[in-house]
């Protein structure tokens, strides 16, 4: 059992002011194997007291200092891997492969990524006469979400601590054992006292009163569309910097000229991975209209070699969602595609076969689907794809387009030229051409209801800064 039921603040481990408990559920055997505390606005004023009064001193620190830091950060993590994976898979369900290679080891990846892009980041530049000057913006409110607890925790804590920021940490109540992992981590790797604090809790206890914080000079948010829009309007009245990285309805197109068989077989591959639970999931795959039965059967065939089951089972590729609330949405979304007249190519309603207990779905695919139907449009978040006829390529770019979502894309193509083209008319914040991996060193962030922020790389970096002009400062000096 897990017990989390105390909060890191001022750099040590505090009882909180708010008492009411929450349990930790294990999505694969809905079973408890952890507790904490939800917090409280009090709990969140004493976070961020001590993130200001750190952030005096640690925003003044140098170049060669934070780097120093980041170094022992990322030797104690990358010690940490397999006790990360364990936890990860425990709190959300994620296989233990996935677990070890993605889940804790994208913490590791963003760390080092920060510490490369800090050794050479411009905080300063010269415009003619004027000084240009990059300053940390102060102290910042990250709110992280559970589909992927440490790659959200250190792609906003890295750069934010690497610019020379002090933050709060509100993890997602629903995965937060790996936040406490991650506190451990860097009180072993000697961050400062109150450079890095973590406050437990649900929205409206602690999001809101971290969001309305007047000494909050920014938040960070990375989860639904419908939380952002709240987390922007409880930040508005003190016209603080808000960031979000939030849902997505991407689509996957496959054009005439590309390898039908692994174009789909790696599409499908991708949206499943995490059980579908990704905001930038390729969910809509766009295929020929003339090969769309061809890459039917091709999707059916890649979506039933998934192994569904136990995540600390070998060989399993998919584990269950995350929680109840989560499962009981996907269900009910399928039910409404079937509904409204889409035909269930595989998976469906249920938990898969000889599984009766656990939040466990049948990896499902939809066939004669249009882009009006609630499941082309919903943001699903779970493991079901819908694939979707088009007559010709413009067809399938207004299809793509067709959505208040604009998160990331997919385009495959036997013509790199063909790619590129239909690429730059796709109103979304990320493309992967050909099944191109995602890029670290690039920004992530989306348009429209996808959110307004970007996350990795440079840009990362840039979220976390404010930008001072000083005029004057190459003028010689009249004697």
């Amino acid at each position: 059992m897990y017990d989390c039921r105390r909060f890191f603040i001022n750099g040590e481990w505090v009882t909180p002011a708010g008492r009411k408990e929450s349990l930790v559920i294990n999505p694969a055997t809905e079973e408890p194997i952890g507790k904490i505390l939800l917090g409280t606005a009090d709990d969140v004023d004493a976070a961020v007291r001590a993130a200001r009064a750190a952030f005096e001193t640690y925003s003044q620190t140098s170049r060669e200092e934070r780097i120093a830091l980041f170094e022992r950060i990322a030797k104690v993590y990358e010690a940490n891997i397999e006790r990360l994976a364990r936890a990860v898979s425990d709190e959300m369900g994620a296989p233990m492969q996935l677990a070890v290679q993605a889940q804790a080891g994208s913490g590791f990846r963003h760390l080092s990524t920060a510490l490369t892009i800090l050794k050479d980041f411009e905080f300063e530049e010269r415009l003619g006469t004027t000084q240009i000057l990059r300053e940390p913006i102060g102290v910042c409110g990250l709110i992280t979400p559970w589909n992927w607890p440490l790659n959200q925790i250190s792609c906003k804590v890295a750069p934010a601590l690497a610019v020379g920021c002090t933050v709060v940490l509100k993890p997602s109540e629903v995965a937060p054992v790996t936040a406490h992992i991650f506190a451990e981590i860097l009180a072993e790797a000697g961050v400062p006292k109150g450079v890095f604090n973590l406050v437990d809790g649900d929205g409206s206890g602690v999001g809101e009163a971290m969001s309305r914080h007047p000494d909050i000079d920014m938040m960070s948010f990375t989860g639904s569309t419908r939380a952002g829009v709240l987390v922007a309007k409880a930040a508005a009245d003190t016209v603080k910097r808000v960031s979000q990285e939030l849902g997505g309805k991407s689509a996957n197109i496959i054009l005439e000229d590309a390898d039908l068989a692994s174009s789909v077989a790696h599409g499908v591959n991708w949206m499943m991975t995490n059980s579908g639970q990704s905001c930038n999931a390729p969910s809509r795959m766009l295929v020929p209209a003339k090969r769309y039965d061809e890459a039917v059967e091709i999707a059916r065939k890649a979506a039933e070699q998934l192994v569904v089951g136990d995540p600390k089972a070998p060989g399993v590729t998919i584990g269950p969602l995350a929680n109840k609330l989560q499962f009981v949405r996907v269900q009910a979304l399928i039910a409404k595609g079937i509904e409204e007249g889409a035909r269930v190519v595989t998976g469906g309603v249920g938990r898969p076969e000889r599984i009766i207990k656990g939040y466990f779905v049948k990896p499902t695919i939809f066939a004669g689907v249009n882009n009006n139907m609630t499941i082309a449009r919903e943001e699903i978040f779970g493991p079901v794809m819908v694939l979707i006829p088009y007559n010709d390529e413009e067809d399938a770019i207004r299809i793509c387009n067709d959505s208040v979502y604009g998160l990331s894309g997919h385009v495959h193509s036997g013509n790199l030229d063909n790619a590129r083209r239909v690429a730059s008319k796709m109103r979304t914040g990320m493309i992967h051409v050909n099944g191109a991996a995602r890029d670290l060193f690039a920004p992530f962030g989306g348009y429209k209801q996808s959110g307004n922020g970007r996350e990795w790389g440079r840009e990362g970096f840039i979220e976390f800064l404010e930008t001072k002009a000083v005029m004057g400062w190459f003028m010689p000096v009249e004697p």
